[in-house]
């Protein structure tokens, strides 16, 4: 397995920080953001460089503004 970019690692942290806040599971977030659990997993482990129409949905499933989950 290759290195993930440091921003895509970043991104994915977010992601499951706020998940996890949440006390939501990976298959949950898929649900609530449209997306199959398998693509938050990759998401979270910075293994996926996700668009800009998947972050916004994302962040609409964790009700959170989109610069939370890429500052």
């Amino acid at each position: 397995m290759g290195t993930a970019p440091r921003t895509l690692i970043r991104f994915g942290e977010h992601i499951r920080n706020e998940r996890m806040r949440r006390g939501l599971s990976q298959e949950e977030l898929g649900e609530k953001a449209g997306v199959h659990r398998t693509y938050v997993g990759m998401i979270e482990r910075g293994e996926k460089n996700i668009t800009l129409l998947n972050i916004e949905k994302f962040a609409r499933a964790l009700g959170v503004r989109i610069s939370v989950l890429v500052d």
